[in-house]
């Protein structure tokens, strides 16, 4: 039986790392290339076309759910699983209508992964429980969110608590975790740890892509 060749398309080496990790036990499945931005998926899928691609939506110079759509335009016979931390429906129903083969959260457990990979790689369509949800309430309501639809601060594909968009704010300003700590009379630990969830949640690594992403989500 012919091995499932994967790619994975994610801005997150360690993301990329970790997937990695756990295929490498799996006899059937080979991972022969990653791409860190959108642009180089498309690169690498044309150099080694590869049976599935997994791929996160937010990526520079291209993101994942233009990549499913340049390849289902293309006719390239690639399967594409989006791997994605963000269940809101706009990104749900955005992927499906771009091609997208199947829709995983990244916190599913393996088991799950490798099932929906392996369905996806079978010609099959694979979508997440809170997925197939979100998937049925637009089938009943006959409603589906536009490409064009601007995500508002009432719709964001996060949650920020109370405490985070504080920490969110005083960041902004250029303030130093002791700064903050000191403003919001917490411990410099505690304003770390804040400081650290933030940005994992809103998927950036330093202070300029938080900026880009404030202003994207309308939290500026």
């Amino acid at each position: 039986m012919a091995k499932i060749k994967v790619v994975l398309a994610d801005d997150h080496e360690l993301v990329r790392d970790g997937i990695k990790a756990l295929l490498e036990d799996q006899n059937e499945i080979e991972v022969i290339d990653e791409a860190s931005n959108g642009k180089e998926a498309l690169e690498v899928i044309k150099r080694n076309t590869p049976n599935v691609l997994i791929v996160d939506i937010r990526m520079p110079e291209m993101n994942g759910i233009d990549v499913v759509r340049a390849i289902s335009a293309s006719g390239i016979n690639v399967k594409t699983l989006v791997l994605s931390m963000h269940d809101s429906e706009e990104y749900v129903v955005q992927s499906i209508q771009a091609g997208a083969d199947g829709y995983l959260l990244k916190g599913a457990s393996k088991d799950e992964f490798l099932k929906a990979l392996n369905k996806v790689a079978e010609g099959g369509k694979y979508f997440t429980g809170d997925v197939s949800a979100i998937i049925m309430n637009n089938f009943v309501n006959g409603t589906t969110p536009s490409p064009e639809t601007k995500t508002t601060p009432a719709n964001l594909p996060f949650k920020l608590t109370k405490r985070e968009k504080q920490i969110l704010g005083l960041v902004l300003e250029l303030k130093n975790n002791k700064d903050i700590a000191d403003e919001l009379q917490i411990s410099k630990r505690t304003a770390e740890v804040h400081r650290f969830n933030l940005m994992k949640k809103l998927e950036v690594s330093n202070l300029k892509e938080l900026t880009d992403k404030a202003r994207e989500y309308q939290l500026i």
